[in-house]
């Protein structure tokens, strides 16, 4: 059986790998395919154009796109018709894979107060790249509605040291009140692998976060204890400035529990351990 990896960026690659180590042949469509490490088979594909011919065999399609720049015509090309020229090339080449996933993202929630959202919670974008990767989703399911929508919050991981960068150089502390949903990008991955393979009655909606929403000021404080590095205190006003922005929620992942899945790094805490144990990071 193959699983085809469209958009084989680092989550794809991945959640390839992973595949790969469970005995599928995996096929990886990317633009720039000498970045695609074996066992994955590379393949040249842009996803806005003409797509390859899909292998007959294969039973699992996994749409993991990225746009090139955040703007609403990027984010357009890449989900909604790079979504859409996956599915006709499905069409064209008779294909019917017994699992689609697509990898969305918790963009597309608007701001709780604080409260927790989950897979029944109304969507409610506060910019337009969510809006665009919203109409993706609905795409997908008026064309297959049994396709998986994975929406991940914000990943972090190896060679994704944004917030490690950020306490490194002297980043001061937010002060209270602006949440942050996170995963790992390899328990990300691991969902993929575990939505598509392992869950027999998949539902159509999962939320792809760990266990612990929590504000940013403690992750910073957090890494700022790990590295030995002081944060700069917040202007008074910060923290208020901060979470009067949209996205002030916490999200659930009960129902991606409930199929079985567990976390490697079901915090913040374990995860930034590991990179900075992996990513040659180093306490100061």
């Amino acid at each position: 059986m193959t699983v085809l990896i469209a958009g084989c960026g680092d989550l794809g690659t991945e959640a390839g790998l992973r595949f790969a180590a469970a005995g599928f042949s995996v096929l990886g469509w990317r633009r720039s395919p000498e970045k695609i490490p074996a066992p994955i088979q590379a393949q040249a594909a842009d996803l806005r154009g003409e797509l390859p011919r899909i292998p007959g065999d294969t039973d699992v399609v996994v749409i993991a796109v990225a746009a090139s720049e955040r703007t609403e015509a990027a984010y357009r090309a890449a989900y909604v018709d790079g979504t859409a020229n996956v599915l006709n090339a499905l069409e064209r080449d008779g294909g019917r894979p017994r699992r689609i996933l697509f990898v969305s993202s918790t963009a597309v929630y608007g701001d709780a107060g604080g409260g927790w959202l989950d897979e029944d919670s109304p969507t409610d974008p506060a910019s337009v790249t969510g809006a665009v990767i919203r109409e993706a989703e609905e795409l997908l399911h008026s064309r297959r509605p049994d396709a998986i929508v994975l929406r991940l919050a914000g990943i972090y991981g190896p060679g994704r040291t944004r917030l490690i960068d950020q306490v490194r150089a002297g980043i001061s502390n937010p002060g209270p009140g602006q949440l942050t949903n996170r995963i790992h990008r390899d328990d990300a991955a691991a969902a993929i692998v575990h939505l598509t393979t392992a869950v027999a009655d998949p539902a159509p909606l999962y939320l792809g976060v760990d266990d612990e929403p929590v504000e940013l000021a403690q992750v910073l404080e957090f890494l700022s204890g790990e590295l030995g590095v002081p944060l700069d205190p917040a202007p008074a006003d910060q923290g208020q400035r901060r979470a009067s922005r949209g996205g002030n929620r916490r999200l659930s992942n009960a129902r991606l529990h409930g199929t079985g899945f567990d976390f490697s790094y079901p915090t913040f805490r374990e995860g930034y351990r590991a990179v900075l144990a992996g990513d040659g990071v180093r306490h100061a």
